[in-house]
């Protein structure tokens, strides 16, 4: 009756274009692309959208004086990574970030990292953006180690989970920025509690595909609670009832991910990012 996820854009894509022909609603924890929410009226974000993490990630360095020149290394075949890359080049523009080299890898030539690395550090970059996610940045964070490079690192939510990377010294990871919307070693009792639970049964830290995840599910039960919705609604008509009830100014969800979180009539989320900062092993919020 109601669709929860997928969890990544391509995924996301292919099944949300189903949802529309049968009229099912979808939100999804974590596709961040802007494609995402155009594909139809029933599909719905709880993630930041990919545009908005590149102007975010592009605002934040330049406002707090990070670096000047900028080195970015992304995924061309990925739309999460691609998507977010395009729109930080403009805003970087904008705020006076001078990009002194941008490059890509593909899914298939991603095992071996070291060139784009070098590029970086012989371009002298300060900074290098990193809109990719956690596998491929632990790669790069080895590969810059091994040649003596130290800038400032800086991703988006794709790079939580870098802690707990198999094989990965997580030490190269001390100094590492990252915006994301969910920090496990947050003091809040929501995501204390959480955290607690979590390890409890998975003995493991959460990472913030987790407390979207948590977060899509009780987003969906809260609106169903004030929809008036019940176990015997047809899909067609939950789909009705939840896109009414998420758009309405009356609505607002309080999760681990966002506080207050409301939605755009397009399926887009609207809350605050936060910025981390690896210290001692752990994310220290900015």
């Amino acid at each position: 009756q109601v669709l929860a996820g997928p969890v990544t854009t391509t995924p996301t894509l292919a099944v949300a274009a189903e949802s529309v022909n049968d009229n099912m609603f979808v939100l999804t924890p974590s596709a961040s692309a802007q494609t995402v929410i155009e594909t139809g009226d029933n599909v719905f974000q709880i993630c930041f959208t990919d545009p908005n993490q590149g102007v975010a990630s592009a605002d934040y360095i330049a406002e707090n004086a990070l670096a000047t020149k900028i080195g970015v290394i992304y995924d061309s075949s990925d739309a999460y990574s691609s998507g977010i890359y395009a729109k930080f080049k403009t805003e970087a523009e904008t705020k006076g970030l001078e990009i002194v080299t941008a490059e890509a890898f593909t899914s298939d030539n991603k095992s071996d990292l070291s060139t784009q690395v070098a590029k970086c550090q012989e371009a002298g970059a300060e900074l290098v953006f990193l809109p990719i996610y956690y596998t491929e940045a632990s790669q790069i964070l080895t590969t810059a180690n091994k040649t003596g490079y130290e800038p400032i690192f800086f991703g988006c939510d794709g790079m939580d989970g870098i802690l707990d990377v198999e094989g990965f010294d997580t030490s190269l990871a001390e100094g590492l920025m990252l915006m994301t919307p969910f920090n496990a070693w947050g003091t809040d009792e929501r995501t204390v509690n959480f955290v607690t639970t979590y390890q409890g049964q998975y003995d493991g830290i959460p990472n913030q595909f987790a407390a979207d995840g948590y977060d899509c599910i009780y987003a969906i039960y809260e609106a169903c609670q004030k929809a008036g919705i019940t176990a015997d609604t047809s899909a067609a008509d939950v789909c009705e009832a939840l896109v009414s009830t998420f758009t309405s100014e009356d609505f607002s969800v309080d999760g681990l991910t966002g506080t207050g979180m409301t939605w755009s009539s397009t399926g887009e989320v609207s809350k605050a990012p936060v910025v981390v900062k690896v210290e001692g092993g752990v994310y220290v919020t900015q």
